[in-house]
């Protein structure tokens, strides 16, 4: 067997994992937050100065957002509980610390300081925890994208062959997700020009996509690099996916209320999934063994999915219009969080009915089981972020503490201010932070940090027997790979580079 086939084989036929260990690990990156902003508040309340040197925030931001979303997919999978309960069990004791050692003249009641931190109000100029989303969601993806090359990556991690829930199934749903909830509708941004002019520009703007696609078919085929063709088919790829997803579901939000955008979502996918089990495309999909019939035979699981992605897009698209409305107070958010969290219990409610009635979660097909596992997964997830940016909220309420990046900062006239004005210096200071934050960097070209860990992945598998590699090995390349992206990432943010394909 040559080490194409070999490589084809290794992440072809699997089943994927439980939906339960793809929610436990879930909470591992909000906690990671979590602990990057307890140390810095720690640090401050210690008599700490900031900034430190780019260098020193690079390297913290990775080995304590990065590394340990590396290392939890690759030789600590098997004790992922304990990482997760761990590092829950350190960021309590760090919000103890910083509770001992708050700067207060009078130290308030417990029962008055909550009841303060519930009426406290947050900046309203912006919502960090969809920044993060989207940031996380690329990194996990990135990671995901070569660490499946390696036997230190757990089988049951990677894409399922036809049904089943692999945690690399979820991240393609949730970075269609993704990108639906900054999306103009999502942000009631309104149309400039006529509707047709609207929809053309969106036609315009995804020609990076289709580019970028058309280079990765063209460097495929003529490399002789492995391929996993049940995948998406013989020519299609992710960036038509999104291409076309964007395409469509901007005409549609065009013509539909964008404010009803989940029962179109909903429409979209039921429908779908009756055409799966009343007609013969279900068989065509999964079983139709010609790929010469031509364009249409040769990229049918490429084609067809496109329609669950739309549904998943559209469904985003009303999540992003709820989140993105004004909320004041931490309890207007604590309430936001109950309902995402409720919607997303009855959505998986609703998919244990699917699975069992219908049929299971597939991603090659993208059926309606996997439109609501990944909305509900995507709701969860979105959840335990805006959970944990709350906990550090509280926590810098009780220091006086506002330098941890990408996250909330309560606005000026609450009581962490004491009722004085951010002064222009401060201002400076988090702004000179967000300048040194890793997620910013990776923020600010999402695309090209996609586009650039598809072409490392290529070069790696190129250079290196991934199969055949020893774990410790397979993690400093993992380890390398992810901190050249990010480093990438960083200096282009340092020089506040943004590149745009359009």
């Amino acid at each position: 067997m040559s080490q194409k086939d070999q490589k084809e084989a290794f992440v072809s036929n699997l089943n994927g994992t439980s939906l339960g260990e793809i929610s436990l690990g879930s909470a591992l990156a909000p906690l990671c937050l979590m602990s990057r902003g307890l140390v810095l508040i720690l640090y401050f309340l210690s008599g700490g100065v900031f900034p430190f040197p780019w260098m020193v925030h690079l390297l913290l931001d990775f080995t304590m957002l990065i590394l340990p979303l590396v290392l939890s997919c690759t030789v600590l999978s098997e004790v992922l509980y304990l990482v997760i309960l761990s590092l829950a069990a350190i960021n309590v004791g760090m919000l103890f610390c910083i509770y001992h050692k708050r700067k207060h003249v009078a130290l308030q009641p417990v029962q008055k300081l909550f009841k303060d931190f519930l009426e406290t109000k947050l900046e309203t100029n912006r919502i960090p925890f969809v920044t993060v989303f989207r940031v996380l969601v690329n990194v996990k993806t990135a990671i995901s994208i070569l660490a499946v090359d390696f036997a230190v990556f757990p089988r049951r991690y990677a894409k399922a062959e036809t049904y089943g829930t692999g945690v690399m199934d979820f991240g393609v749903g949730a970075f269609v997700l993704s990108n639906s909830l900054v999306c103009p509708e999502a942000r009631r941004k309104q149309a400039v020009g006529s509707k047709f002019s609207h929809v053309t520009k969106q036609l315009l703007a995804v020609w990076p996509l289709v580019v970028l696609g058309m280079a990765r078919l063209i460097g495929v085929k003529a490399t002789g690099y492995h391929e996993h063709v049940s995948e998406y088919g013989v020519h299609w790829n992710f960036f038509f996916t999104l291409a076309i997803v964007r395409v469509v579901a901007s005409l549609l939000l065009s013509v539909f209320p964008v404010n009803k955008s989940w029962v179109l979502g909903l429409i979209i996918g039921g429908f779908y999934q009756m055409a799966l089990e009343v007609t013969e495309l279900k068989s065509f999909i999964l079983h139709g063994s010609d790929r010469s019939g031509g364009f249409l035979s040769a990229n049918r699981e490429g084609v067809f999915s496109v329609i669950g992605y739309i549904a998943i897009y559209m469904t985003g698209v009303q999540v992003g219009l709820f989140i993105m409305e004004k909320r004041v107070l931490v309890k207007d958010w604590i309430k936001a969080i109950f309902c995402l969290l409720l919607t997303s219990l009855a959505l998986m409610a609703a998919l244990v009915v699917c699975q069992n009635v219908v049929e299971p979660v597939s991603r090659r097909m993208a059926n309606l089981s996997f439109c609501i596992w990944t909305v509900s997964q995507s709701l969860y997830f979105l959840c335990c972020l805006t959970a944990a940016d709350l906990l550090l909220v509280f926590a810098k309420v009780l220091s006086k503490c506002s330098v941890v990046s990408t996250s909330w900062n309560p606005s000026q006239d609450t009581p962490m201010q004491d009722g004085k004005p951010v002064t222009h210096q401060e201002g400076k200071m988090r702004e000179k932070l967000d300048g040194f934050c890793l997620i910013q960097a990776v923020n600010r070209n999402q695309l090209l940090f996609f586009l650039l860990s598809n072409i490392m992945t290529g070069l790696t598998n190129v250079m290196v027997d991934t199969v055949n590699s020893s774990n410790l090995f397979s993690i400093c390349v993992l380890v390398s790979y992810m901190f050249a992206s990010s480093f990438i990432m960083y200096i282009l943010h340092l020089k506040k580079i943004m590149v745009k394909f359009w």
